[in-house]
C-alpha cells in the first residue's frame, strides 16, 4: 500500500479528482502491475495498473489490488473501476481510504456482491495525500487555504499603504509553489485596483507550471486589470465568502487560495470558511499600518481560534507557518 501511496503522488495536486495509486499483486508477493491517475478525463489508477500488467504479459486472475482510494462505482468521465477490476477476475482489493464522494462511494460493497474480497484497510499516509480533497468532498465546498505575507508584528502593508515587499525571494518562490498545485486563487476588487497582480504561478526552475483559475470577489469594477487577461477567471459580485465558494465549486474547483488582503481574510474567517492557514513571516517591524486579520468578533483569549498541525519552516530569513483549523460554522 505504501508504493501504492508513491504513484499516487505522481498524479497533480489540483483538479476535481483525488491523487490514486494501485499495486496489482499476485499470490507469490510479485508485482504484476501498477498505475495512478494523471488527473480528470485520464484512466483511474485501477484501469491503468490493469493495463500495465497486460503489458507485461502478466495474467491477474486471482491477484490482490491495493488501491489508496475506493474504486468508484460510478460512470463519470470515465467507466466504474468496479467493472474493471472484476472483469480482470482480479481476487481480492485493499483500499486505504473509504470515498466520501457520494456519486462514487460504495464500491466496497459493489465488488463484495461480485464475489471479490473487498476490504478497508486504513493507511494515514494515504488520507494525507488527499487531505484537501477530501475535505473539500465532506465539506461540499472548495478547501480554503488563506495566505498572507507579514510582518513580526502582524502588519501586511506600511502605512503608506507600500507591501512590496514582506518577504524575500524564498518565500515568494514557495507562495508560487502553492499556487501551481491548487485550483484557484481568489483575491478581492480592493486587492486587484490597488496592485493589479497577475495572480499567476510562477515556482522557480518549472518550465510550465499549473495555472490556477483566477477568482475576484467585490463589487467594484476591475475591467482592464491584469487578472482579466484570458478567460480564465470569473467575478463573484457579492461580498459573502459563500457566494464565492459556490462559484468557485460550479467549475469544480476543490482547492482555492485565498489572497485577497485582510479584509476578505477576515470575512472566512468570521464563517468559519478556513481549513488552512500560511502565514510568511518576515523579520521585520512596522508599528502600524494594515493588520493581516480584522476583528473577527471574538472578545476572550478563550475564544481565540486555535490551529493544529501546526508546522514552521524557514524560508531563507523568513519563516512560513502553516496550520489547519476545525470545520466552523457554515
Amino acid at each position: 500500500m505504501m508504493r501504492a501511496v508513491e504513484l499516487a503522488a505522481n498524479g497533480p495536486a489540483w483538479g476535481p479528482n483525488p491523487r490514486v495509486g494501485c499495486v496489482i499483486v499476485g499470490a507469490d508477493g510479485a508485482v504484476l502491475g501498477e498505475g495512478w491517475h494523471r488527473g480528470a478525463g485520464t484512466p483511474h489508477a485501477e484501469p491503468a495498473a490493469l493495463t500495465d500488467a497486460r503489458e507485461r504479459g502478466n495474467d491477474v486472475a486471482g491477484a490482490t489490488a491495493y488501491v489508496t482510494l475506493e474504486p468508484c462505482s460510478h460512470t463519470g468521465r470515465t467507466g466504474p473501476c468496479t467493472e474493471a477490476l472484476a472483469a480482470a477476475r482480479i481476487g481480492a482489493v485493499r483500499y486505504a481510504v473509504a470515498d466520501p464522494n457520494p456519486q462514487a462511494a460504495g464500491g466496497g460493497e459493489v465488488l463484495r456482491a461480485r464475489g471479490i474480497d473487498a476490504a478497508h484497510a486504513p493507511l494515514d499516509a494515504a488520507a494525507a495525500l488527499n487531505r484537501r480533497w477530501l475535505g473539500a468532498v465532506e465539506r461540499g465546498r472548495p478547501w480554503v487555504i488563506a495566505k498572507w505575507a507579514q510582518t513580526l508584528d502582524g502588519r501586511t502593508a506600511a502605512a503608506d499603504g507600500t507591501s512590496f515587499w514582506v518577504t524575500g525571494e524564498e518565500a515568494r518562490a514557495h507562495a508560487h509553489g502553492v499556487r501551481a498545485e491548487v485550483d484557484a486563487i481568489l483575491v478581492g476588487t480592493g486587492t486587484v485596483l490597488t496592485d493589479d497582480p497577475s495572480l499567476s504561478a510562477r515556482p522557480p526552475h518549472v518550465e510550465d507550471p499549473h495555472q490556477p483559475l483566477r477568482a475576484v470577489m467585490g463589487l467594484r469594477d476591475t475591467f482592464g486589470a491584469k487578472v482579466w487577461r484570458d478567460e480564465d477567471a470569473i467575478a463573484v459580485r457579492s461580498h459573502d465568502p459563500r457566494d464565492a465558494l459556490a462559484a468557485l465549486a460550479a467549475r469544480e474547483v476543490r482547492t482555492v487560495v485565498v489572497e485577497g488582503g485582510g479584509t476578505i481574510t477576515s470575512a472566512f474567517l468570521r464563517a468559519g470558511l478556513v481549513d488552512e492557514v500560511h502565514a510568511y513571516i518576515a523579520p521585520a517591524i512596522l508599528g502600524s499600518g494594515t493588520n493581516a486579520v480584522g476583528d473577527l468578533g471574538i472578545a476572550t483569549m478563550s475564544g481565540a481560534l486555535r490551529g493544529r498541525d501546526v508546522t514552521a519552516t524557514a524560508l531563507g530569513v523568513d519563516t512560513l507557518v502553516t496550520a489547519f483549523f476545525q470545520r466552523g460554522p457554515q
